[in-house]
């Protein structure tokens, strides 16, 4: 389904149904009685977004680590790759919804729910930012602990009561320490109104890096020479362009014609210089007219070239990548590559990369103007948060980080 379409289904089925459902959670609740054993089947929920399966890692490996629990994952099925990137969640423990259409997101929600209770889920922590839908399944999901985001006194943001432990979601602190959050008011000795009063260090938020076999980067140099025979590891210096910036929020893309003017401005400092332009498969048209406007034989169309789960592969033999605010500006973050991370909507206080990133933010007085107060829907169709970023100045940066690594 369209993005558009899924916010309204949330908004107007999702309130009246959590609102139906909450009489019946609240007296399966009181029939379940009061918690006793500790968390031993933990299932993360977090179904959009595929950076977020990255933001909340930290998390997870806090809660099998604290916990020593088993750890399970519900996510679409088309964000299903980004959890390949580290593995801390077993392949057979995550669960994949369809979202392309309302019959298969219905029939697959009942299959999670059965699934639930087949696996013994004890315990679900809900990441999404007041999702209904979310709501749902961690409510019915027959979990004796249920964790998420509460709206206490923010209004708008009804979602029933679905949860055993409400945490307020904090609005100023980076969206990685808020997972761990609630993961704190799992392992929580007593109840707290609301949860988490704790302190997070950033040391809690480092990601663990990817393991990368020799194998997978003779391949992914392989695949390299497939499309630039003349390719030498030995001369040439990659530089990763992702200009795609996924359908969810359309205006975290910066403009074409910028992306265009770097690459040109970069593959005339140097000669040893190869552009390959990244995406998946449904981007790689894109990509090739940003290819013919560049018009240099060492700006190559890659998208569609890779896995997703062979990213990292991608990533060790790069030297620096350019990116919109999307998904490989995090699944960069398992590796060591310098990423510069273009920010419009959004803030890098929030949501920036927990790797060798560095954000290109305006900061405008309007920004961010998205947030889960507003579902991340912004009125702005005018994206001069973006605009007043010049190709000039991003190129002064990429320019400085190549010099520093000669």
């Amino acid at each position: 389904m369209k993005i558009e379409l899924m916010r309204k289904v949330d908004y107007f089925a999702g309130i009246p149904l959590c609102f139906l459902v909450t009489p019946w959670v609240r007296f399966a609740s009181l029939l379940a009685g009061k918690e006793s054993a500790p968390p031993n089947n933990v299932l993360f929920l977090e179904l959009s977004e595929m950076g977020s399966a990255i933001l909340a890692d930290p998390a997870m490996r806090k809660m099998r680590r604290a916990a020593n629990a088993e750890l399970h994952f519900l996510i679409f099925k088309s964000n299903a790759a980004s959890l390949r990137l580290l593995g801390t969640v077993p392949e057979s423990n995550v669960f994949t919804i369809r979202g392309d259409n309302f019959i298969n997101l219905t029939l697959d929600s009942v299959r999670f729910l059965i699934w639930a209770r087949r696996r013994g889920i004890d315990t679900v922590i809900d990441l999404e930012l007041f999702s209904r839908y979310s709501a749902l399944l961690t409510g019915l999901s027959g979990a004796v602990r249920r964790i998420g985001f509460h709206a206490f006194n923010n209004e708008g943001l009804y979602r029933g009561s679905m949860l055993t432990h409400r945490v307020a979601y904090n609005p100023h602190l980076h969206i990685a320490k808020n997972f761990i959050a609630l993961v704190n008011a799992v392992l929580a000795g007593k109840a707290e109104l609301p949860f988490s009063k704790t302190v997070i260090d950033d040391s809690e938020i480092s990601l663990a890096r990817a393991r990368v076999e020799p194998g997978a980067i003779e391949m992914m140099r392989g695949r390299i020479r497939n499309a630039y025979p003349e390719y030498d590891e030995s001369r040439h210096r990659i530089v990763l362009i992702n200009p795609h910036a996924g359908d969810l929020l359309p205006q975290r893309r910066w403009m074409p014609e910028r992306f265009v003017a770097v690459m040109r401005g970069l593959l005339g400092d140097d000669e040893r210089l190869l552009i390959l332009i990244t995406g998946s498969l449904q981007e790689r048209e894109e990509a090739a007219r940003l290819q013919r406007q560049v018009g240099d034989g060492r700006c190559v169309n890659f998208a569609g070239c890779h896995a997703l789960d062979e990213l990292p592969a991608l990533y060790q033999v790069a030297e620096l990548m350019l990116t919109n605010d999307s998904g490989p500006g995090h699944f960069s973050a398992v590796t060591d590559l310098r990423t510069f991370v273009l920010f419009g909507p959004e803030t890098p206080l929030l949501y920036g990369s927990l790797g060798n990133s560095t954000p290109i933010y305006a900061g405008l007085a309007c920004s961010p103007c998205v947030s889960a107060a507003n579902h991340r829907k912004t009125p702005c169709t005018d994206n001069v948060c973006l605009q007043v970023i010049t190709a000039e100045a991003v190129l002064r940066q990429l320019r400085e980080a190549l010099a520093e690594s000669k």
